[in-house]
């Protein structure tokens, strides 16, 4: 199905609707975490969510996905503002961790990026490796040099870690 490219908003079109549209235009319907924790606790437990979140974890959705998608769910609902959802998202990620837990689902996946430094260990390690391998063999050193080089290149491609940039 092809979209109209011109089926948008005028430039400016926000300003001129009438306010009070959208459900996040109005008071949240929680402002405590607490008692958002509880809604969230109740919601997750009705029968139909219910499944469907085992489902989800025990087809290898991460549970940091389904917890993104239950916060910016009761964000769109007015239930609650972002700088609530912030706050609520460990406890939201701990109380689906539970559900699988509960329904013993094998091997749950946490997060949606491996969050070890795995890739960068193996990097360093071939790095080392042939590092070691090139001074043993070689003597031209400027052969050595731009391999040294150029793995530095490589290390610096991918940042990883908490403060790292999001590739897209």
């Amino acid at each position: 199905m092809i979209e109209n490219i011109f089926d948008a908003p005028v430039p400016g079109q926000s300003l001129t609707d009438t306010p009070g549209n959208a459900r996040w235009e109005h008071p949240p319907e929680y402002t405590d975490v607490e008692e958002a924790s509880e809604y969230v606790w109740e919601r997750l437990h009705k029968e139909k969510i219910l499944e469907q979140i085992i489902t989800f974890l025990e087809n290898n959705i991460p549970v940091e996905a389904v917890a993104r998608m239950v916060l910016f769910g009761g964000f769109m609902e007015g239930k609650w503002t972002p700088d609530v959802a912030v706050l609520l998202s460990e406890i939201v990620f701990k109380q689906i961790v539970a559900i699988g837990v509960r329904a013993e689902v094998p091997n749950m996946k946490m997060f949606l990026k491996d969050q070890s430094n795995n890739k960068f260990r193996s990097k360093f390690a071939k790095f080392k490796v042939e590092k070691d391998f090139q001074k043993e063999i070689s003597t031209d050193k400027n052969k050595a040099k731009e391999f040294v080089e150029k793995m530095k290149e490589e290390l610096k491609e991918e940042p990883e870690g908490l403060m790292a940039k999001e590739s897209e």
